[in-house]
């Protein structure tokens, strides 16, 4: 900022102990000392609260983008659970419509093969157990199955 060299600084001393004389230099360039000290904390200081608050703005900006970023990823979170609670109830939908038709199909719907199976809204009857077949009787020299019944 300032060019102020060796030479200059010999003369500007030259100066101030022929205008002071040597009995107040001392005094003088010890106040001078304070001064530019002072000034130096102070520019110090200046400096100081500017660079917190540029730091504090740029906490503040990250933080605005932060919480930006986070509403943003709320609101695709909500509208992606919409989505998906709309297909769900869809599903729901389709899948009540499909257990009706199956519960109940009109009986001009079935193909002749079936029109003589009940309903299946029908109660359900017992069935007879199955005749024996070939596979299940017992072979020829095989005994007869024995009763635990006791005859008189």
């Amino acid at each position: 900022m300032f060019d102020i060299g060796f030479s200059e600084l010999l003369v500007i001393a030259v100066v101030a102990l022929v205008v002071l004389g040597p009995e107040r230099l001392p005094k003088a360039a010890r106040f001078a000392g304070l001064w530019v000290r002072r000034a130096r904390n102070q520019w110090d200081s200046v400096k100081q609260e500017l660079e917190r608050e540029l730091q504090a703005e740029e906490i503040k900006r990250q933080m605005q983008d932060v919480r930006q970023g986070m509403q943003d990823t709320e609101n695709q979170l909500r509208a992606s659970g919409e989505a998906i609670r709309r297909e769900a109830q869809e599903a729901q939908q389709q899948g009540d419509t499909l257990a009706q038709e199956v519960r109940a199909p009109a009986p001009a719907d079935l193909p002749p093969h079936m029109s003589g199976l009940p309903h299946a809204d029908a109660p359900v009857q017992e069935r007879a157990a199955p005749e024996p077949t070939p596979a299940t009787t017992p072979e020829a020299g095989a005994p007869p199955p024995q009763s635990t019944e006791r005859q008189p």
